[in-house]
């Protein structure tokens, strides 16, 4: 973020002091839409597994910031675009998954984001939408001549997700390279349904992200605005949520309470204080006290990332038994 632009609504300062900001189309403009009350956003998860992975969790962290300073918030699963496979970051192509297994795994990822956000109470609930409602009606001729002509074949060819498979030799299909066009799409649709203005998530999102608020402007939506996250690896440079034993799920029947708690624990020294700000709801005050910390001392506070990053997702009941679990052995 531009050290000049000092937000002024909560959601870009909460976002801002706790680290979840990487690029921003429109800071003034973003900062205003949500400084009145009138922001709605969404983030995309594609259904490709049974359980999101603590990967996910950075984005869903910010669905539940906007919803907590009065934003309406979208999660959009992505039933329809799981059938055509993000290329983003990937060196190769997804393996295409049949209806029924990505309706399985849509089912198995749904129960994590009650944990996190309020779905049908309050002033503003949370929405969650399939885009195969929309995606799998369209008519191939039919968005070729209204959706598709907006986009530019040299653009897209320039996209990182696209670039880096090239210049690797690797084979991008025609599949994937249309994935862009269609997560585009749910931009404007979502826009057109539920008002929608701000789609977020990770840096390697911000090519797809910035084409959904190019095709809004060509179809006359109105302003759209982009906003993503940093890439989020270990202070020792290790992707984040991958362990030697595999991915750190977020559904208790793929890692249990106690081996989600271990995670927490085993934070690097020097990672502490930004997983805190990202992954817990402390105030930043208790936050800056607990990273000052060192020594032996550097322990007490991994613990409380631990108890507190489990809570959010498995309960006080379940972190406080991990935590004892873990005391006795």
């Amino acid at each position: 973020m531009s050290d000049a632009f000092i937000p002024k609504s909560d959601f870009l300062r909460i976002l801002t002091e706790r680290g979840f900001i990487h690029q921003c189309s429109d800071y003034a403009g973003l900062d205003e839409k949500a400084l009145a009350g009138d922001l709605t956003a969404y983030i995309g998860f594609d259904c490709t597994a049974a359980s999101l992975h603590v990967g996910s969790l950075l984005q869903i962290m910010m669905l539940h910031w906007l919803q907590k300073t009065g934003g309406k918030a979208i999660a959009l699963m992505g039933g329809g675009t799981t059938r055509v496979g993000d290329p983003s970051g990937k060196d190769a192509s997804r393996q295409l998954l049949t209806p029924a297994q990505i309706e399985a795994n849509k089912d198995g990822i749904k129960s994590v984001f009650e944990k996190f956000l309020t779905f049908e109470s309050g002033p503003k609930p949370a929405l969650m939408v399939d885009n195969d409602e929309w995606l799998a009606k369209l008519n191939y001729i039919d968005f070729l001549r209204d959706v598709g002509r907006h986009f530019s074949v040299n653009r897209m060819l320039s996209m990182d997700s696209v670039k880096m498979r090239l210049e690797r030799d690797q084979e991008l299909s025609f599949l994937e390279f249309n994935y862009m066009c269609l997560q585009a799409y749910d931009f404007v649709e979502l826009n057109r349904r539920y008002g929608c203005v701000l789609q977020m998530g990770g840096s390697d999102q911000w090519g797809n992200i910035v084409t959904g608020t190019d095709l809004g402007r060509r179809l006359g939506t109105g302003q759209l605005y982009a906003l993503t996250s940093p890439l989020l690896t270990t202070a020792s440079g290790a992707k984040m949520g991958k362990t030697a034993a595999g991915a750190v799920w977020l559904n208790a029947d793929m890692l249990s309470a106690y081996d989600y708690w271990q995670f927490w624990r085993n934070t690097e020294d020097r990672d502490v204080g930004r997983f805190l700000k990202l992954f817990t709801l402390l105030p930043i005050e208790d936050i800056a006290r607990l990273e000052a910390l060192d020594g032996a001392d550097i322990n007490e506070a991994k613990k409380i990332l631990a108890n507190e990053a489990t809570a959010l997702l498995h309960g006080r009941t379940a972190a406080d038994a991990a935590a004892e679990t873990a005391r006795k052995t």
